[in-house]
Parts: C-alpha cells; sequence; structure tokens
C-alpha cells in the first residue's frame, strides 16, 4: 500500500471507528460486535506504525493508552467431573429457568453468575488440610496425576487456611488454571525466537503447560488457579456460601462472580460481561449461572452428562474484519460452481483464517459483496468462516463486482442455471475438475473408502494417464505405481491391496460412489433396500424412484437420467468387468427408530460415525446430515457445534451418547 493509499484508508478507518464509538458509548447503540470494532482498530494501529507521520492527537489509537517425570499416573475422581449444558441466546436461558421449574414444582429462589474462564480443568484434593495431589478433568471419571507442576502455581494452596468453619478430612475442590494474554504474548515471543510453534490462544498454552513432564518449565510460567467449586457436602447450603467458604481456606476466587436475584439479574450480568470481557486480563467465551440454592439444586438433579442447576452462557461467536482480496469459483463433482472469498488473513477464534465461503450468486447478491470490501467475518466451532456483513463506508471507490464466469474455470465450457435452482453448472461432464472431484468422492470414506488414495495421488494418477475414470483404478498394478514420484515398493503394495480389498462393496455406498445428483448415503440406503440388487435399480422407470418414501419427483429424475446416460452405463459395466462385487442389500426391517430422522453431531466415545449411522439404520431410522423441522432426534458428542445448537433452538429431543446406546440396544 503506497502512503497516498494509506492516508485515504487511515482516514476513512478513524471515521468508521468513531461513528461506531459514538453509537456505542453515547447512545448506547450497536451495529457491529466489539471484536469487529477491535479488528477495525488492530488495521488503523499497524497502519499508523508503517506510516508514524500520518498519525494525528484525533485518531482513536491516541486514547490513554523438580526433577522431569516419566509420565502421569491416573487418578479416578471421587465424583464424576461431568459436563455444562450450553447456551447462547437470551430465550434459551428463560426456556432453561422454566424446565428448572415445571421439575422443581417451585419458584427457584436464586442464582450464581461466574465468567467462565477459558483455562484447563482440574480438580484439588485435600487430606487433613494438606494438598495431596491435582488431577485434570480427564474424560470425566478418570483423570491424569498432574500435582508436581501444580505445587508449582502460587495460587494453588498448599495447605489450607484455618477459617471460620472447619474443613473436612478430605476436601475435594474443582477449579480453572489460567495464562494471562499477556503472558501467552511474552511465551510466544520466546516460541518465535526460538522457531518453534506459536500456541493459539492460552487455553492450549495452559494444557501444554501443566502436561510438561520437567516442572522446571512449568515454574517458568505465570499461571493462576481460580477455585469455583467443591464437590460433594461439607454443610454449604447455597453456591455463593461454596465461594465464601473458598476464599476463607485460602483459594483464589473470581471477583466478577455475583449472586443473581431472578432472571432478569442474570440477563444484565450476561449483557455487562458480553460487553466488558475484552476488558479482562484472560479469555473467556461465557459465563456459567447456577442455581444458588443447594436443595434446589439436588431436586433437579442431572440428566445425561449435564447438571440439570448448572449452564453456560456462550457469548456470540467471534468476529473480525478483513478485505476481500479476490472471489475465486471452485467446480465440484456435480459442477456446481461455487464461489469462495480468498481474504486477507486474519486471526478468528483462535485459527487464521484467509477463506470464507460465499455459497452462491444469490448470496453474494443478499450481501452486496464485492471485491476489495471490508467485511466482517465470522467463525462459530467448527463451522467454515462466514461473511456476515460489508461495511460499505470503507469503500474507496476501487471495490468491483462479481459475477459468476459464463464458462467454466476449469475446462471452459459453457455454464448453465437450471430453473428454480440457485447453483451454476458446467454442462461438461469431462471436465476435468469434476472428474477429479468425482473420483475423490469415489474412494471416500463412505464409498468405496479406498485408504491411501488421496487427493494428491488421485490427481497424479490423472495426469499421468493411468486413470481416466473410476473403473481404471481397479486396473492399477504394482508394475503401474511403483515408478512413480511418492510411490516405493511397500506403499505402492499397500495401495494395490487397499483397492484389491475394496472392491466388494454393499449396494447402499455403490449408489453413493456414483455420485448421482441429490443422491446423498440416506437415500442410497433407501434405494438398496428398495431394489437389493444392482440389476433391478437399473431396470427401474423413474415412476418407480418416485413411489419411494422421501425421494421426491427432481430426485427421481435425476436418479433415472443418470441411469439411462449411456455413458454412466459402459462405467457400471467396466466396473463390474474390472472385479467390483455389489453385495445384496438385505431389505430394512423395523425397529425402535422405525421412521424417525436422526442426525449425529459431535464426537462419540464409541462409536464411529458410520458406525452410529449403521445402528441408527438398523434400527429403522433414517440419518440426515441436518437439523431441521423433520428432525425427530439428535444424538449429541463431545463439541456438538451448530447442529447443537439448531437442534435446542427448534425443540428437537437431544440424546447423550448414553442415551442413545440405551435406546438401540
Amino acid at each position: 500500500m503506497t502512503k497516498s493509499e494509506a492516508k485515504i484508508r487511515i482516514g476513512k478507518l478513524r471515521q468508521e471507528i468513531d461513528h461506531h464509538r459514538y453509537l456505542y458509548h453515547v447512545l448506547d447503540k450497536q451495529e457491529i460486535s466489539e471484536a469487529a470494532l477491535d479488528s477495525l482498530k488492530h488495521e488503523l494501529y499497524k497502519l499508523e506504525q508503517q506510516f508514524p507521520d500520518l498519525v494525528t492527537a484525533d485518531s482513536p489509537t491516541q486514547r490513554v493508552a523438580g526433577q522431569p517425570l516419566r509420565g502421569f499416573k491416573k487418578v479416578t475422581h471421587s465424583q464424576p467431573v461431568i459436563s455444562i449444558e450450553d447456551a447462547f441466546s437470551a430465550d434459551e436461558v428463560k426456556e432453561w429457568q422454566e424446565r428448572n421449574g415445571k421439575i422443581l414444582k417451585e419458584p427457584i429462589t436464586g442464582y450464581f453468575g461466574e465468567l467462565k474462564m477459558d483455562g484447563l480443568s482440574i480438580v484439588l484434593t485435600y487430606k487433613n488440610g494438606l494438598l495431596e495431589y491435582g488431577a485434570t478433568r480427564g474424560n470425566g471419571l478418570v483423570g491424569e496425576d498432574v500435582t508436581h507442576n501444580l505445587r508449582t502455581i502460587e495460587s494453588v494452596p498448599l495447605r489450607l487456611r484455618r477459617g471460620k468453619a472447619a474443613w473436612p478430612a478430605r476436601l475435594d475442590v474443582r477449579g480453572e488454571v489460567v495464562i494471562y494474554k499477556k503472558e501467552l504474548d511474552r511465551i510466544n515471543k520466546l516460541q518465535a525466537q526460538k522457531n518453534l510453534p506459536l500456541y493459539a490462544n492460552p487455553r492450549n498454552l495452559a494444557a501444554g503447560t501443566i502436561r510438561q513432564l520437567d516442572p522446571k518449565i512449568t515454574a517458568q510460567r505465570q499461571m493462576h488457579f481460580f477455585a469455583f467449586d467443591i464437590v460433594g457436602e461439607v454443610g454449604q447450603t447455597s453456591h455463593a456460601e461454596v465461594h465464601q467458604l473458598l476464599a476463607d481456606w485460602g483459594f483464589k476466587t473470581n471477583p466478577n462472580c455475583l449472586k443473581l436475584a431472578d432472571l432478569t439479574a442474570v440477563q444484565k450480568y450476561l449483557t455487562d460481561w458480553e460487553k466488558k470481557r475484552l476488558s479482562l486480563a484472560y479469555q473467556t467465551d461465557g459465563a456459567v449461572i447456577v442455581v444458588n440454592n443447594i436443595n434446589q439444586q439436588k431436586k433437579l438433579g442431572s440428566v445425561g452428562k449435564a447438571e440439570r442447576w448448572m449452564l453456560a452462557y456462550k457469548f456470540p461467536a467471534e468476529q473480525a474484519t478483513t478485505k476481500v482480496e479476490a472471489i475465486n469459483v471452485q467446480v465440484g463433482r456435480t459442477g456446481v460452481l461455487t464461489p469462495v472469498a480468498r481474504l486477507t488473513p486474519v486471526k478468528l477464534a483462535g485459527t487464521t483464517v484467509s477463506r470464507a465461503t460465499l455459497h452462491n450468486a444469490d448470496e453474494i447478491k443478499r450481501l452486496g459483496v464485492k471485491i476489495g470490501d471490508t467485511v466482517i467475518v465470522q467463525k462459530a466451532g467448527d463451522i467454515i468462516p462466514d461473511i456476515v456483513k460489508v461495511l460499505a463506508n470503507l469503500r474507496t471507490g476501487k471495490e468491483r463486482a462479481f459475477h459468476m464466469p459464463a464458462a467454466c474455470p476449469a475446462c471452459g465450457s459453457k455454464v448453465a442455471r437450471p430453473v428454480g435452482e440457485v447453483a451454476w453448472y458446467c454442462v461438461n461432464q469431462k471436465c476435468f475438475a469434476q472428474q477429479a472431484e468425482r473420483l475423490r468422492h469415489f474412494v471416500s470414506k463412505a464409498a468405496f473408502d479406498i485408504d491411501g488414495l488421496g487427493p494428491k495421488i488421485l490427481d497424479q494418477l490423472l495426469q499421468v494417464g493411468l486413470i481416466k475414470d473410476a473403473a481404471d483404478i481397479f486396473t492399477l498394478k504394482l508394475g503401474d505405481l511403483k515408478p512413480l514420484e511418492r510411490f516405493a515398493e511397500k506403499s505402492a503394495t499397500n495401495l494395490v491391496a487397499a483397492i484389491a480389498k475394496a472392491q466388494t462393496i454393499t449396494l447402499a455406498r455403490f449408489i453413493y460412489a456414483l455420485g448421482i445428483r441429490h443422491v446423498g448415503e440416506e437415500t442410497a440406503q433407501v434405494l438398496a433396500a428398495a431394489f437389493s440388487t444392482l440389476p433391478n435399480l437399473l431396470k427401474a422407470d423413474q415412476a418407480a424412484f418416485e413411489n419411494l418414501p422421501d425421494v421426491g419427483p427432481v430426485v427421481a429424475r435425476s436418479i433415472y437420467e443418470f441411469i439411462i446416460d449411456a455413458a454412466n452405463q459402459r462405467l457400471i459395466n467396466r466396473l463390474s468387468d474390472s472385479g467390483v462385487e455389489v453385495v445384496k442389500a438385505a431389505p430394512r426391517r423395523g425397529g425402535k427408530l422405525q421412521g424417525r430422522r436422526v442426525v449425529v453431531t459431535g464426537t462419540l466415545k464409541n462409536y464411529s460415525r458410520d458406525q452410529a449411522k449403521s445402528l441408527i439404520r438398523q434400527a429403522g431410522g433414517k440419518v440426515s446430515e441436518s437439523v431441521s423441522a423433520q428432525t425427530n432426534l439428535l444424538v449429541a458428542g463431545a463439541n456438538p457445534g451448530s447442529k447443537f445448537d439448531k437442534a435446542k433452538k427448534i425443540g428437537v429431543k437431544i440424546l447423550s451418547e448414553d442415551d442413545f446406546k440405551r435406546l438401540i440396544s
């Protein structure tokens, strides 16, 4: 950026920042998130650092400114350290109160609010007032003994203080080990000097530090332990009293915790800290709201792996501002053209983001995105970043409108938009990009699942002419692979063996592998159960497909057009000639999930995603990849993400993994 361009950008940034400062601090209004505003300020700061002679007195930046261990022993917790239910809106907090009120059949007498610090959960155990050991949460039942490192933290009492109330012979205390943001910056500077990887956030640093085998390294890092709960009963009658006891016995507690009279006070507490959280020395992503009365806690109990009397309110997804440097178009296996924004790299939710999906031309039009725009990007959990707003006031006049290409960017063929659809398609089925994506789909885990045949190997095989379509994969010999780059005797032998193993496949997986437009895993299961064998499927007419449950006219037409296409028929015949054996499908039987649509999200401990889906289908259920009004159940594992949030919002019944296991057993 030239100095003249920087001067214009700095002027516009100052105007935009001051506009939002006035709305927020004078009128108590807010158009963009604090995270987005901070991102604008950071850009301004960096430009002023680059061009210091452009700094003026009225700029927003000028406001007052032991011995190493061999390993860790396992520790079984005295009581399970279970998880907390999440909420993402004021309405969900209200619904939580209403559910609890129905269970109690009496008014809730008050709440207690505490900030949810972003650190590592720890359980300390004291015997007769002395620290015996400290352990990580682990899986909730068994953690790791990290006492050696916890002893280096000054805020962890090695001996309890004598207080007004006597502590019990055994005391288990829950808390959080936290590293302040300033310490993260210091450690990352040291990491950079040593050419070592940087820590993404304070939580990662805390977890890595506590699990150091050498306590001397732990002692060099400033950490804090905040106690927030007592495991078991010591005579306390309220959660507020728990905090008083902890402080009395010498524990550091968070000074921003607060006793709250009712739901109105709860909402004010959440709103206040949503605004103030960036001023804290540590990172926080929300607040925990607790039913204060211990007797009411006991009556409420737990459901699944979560206590009913606690709720973790998550603050809005982290946002940042960045610029759209370009909009590229990707070509999928069915020919769909998907616009993707290439962004100036920006830190977001602990990761560096440089791309965001724009979905389709209609979405670009709705947002009004232009190449060169300053935009707000948002990322929640493991979701692909989205552009949520264009900051049009920052435009310079040099921004360029984006138009979907008239020709495929991969092969140059014509593109078309079918009537009634939002997507544009490349009409050339021989397009190299489509061909590559179809092959990646064909060998994917839910299809033929050929281990070792990743995107780079497939592209290499295509480029050297060893394969042109999926059937060619099954003709590959050891002698074809060994001369190629990336292949040695062992890797070539392993791939040939993996291909041979994949030659026998279920009908449902085979149908899915073909990549028929609109046919996902569940529709493939429906087709397999209905027609039993591949010849039966290939002889069916469009009406037969339309008569199947959950297969409408559009999907039926897509299936029928695929199976009557001469090129597709040749491919299926060549797959058969190459030794592919399609196993006859067993008809679906009724079960406990008969006719119910189920979504699986998060990480399950006892099942892979494919195993869970298979069990659902065996029980007569239908697996869906997205949550909608038609969803009957959601099975939630660890870190469930946005599907969990949507299911809660629209009232879908949610099952823990244990609930699911009991249901299908």
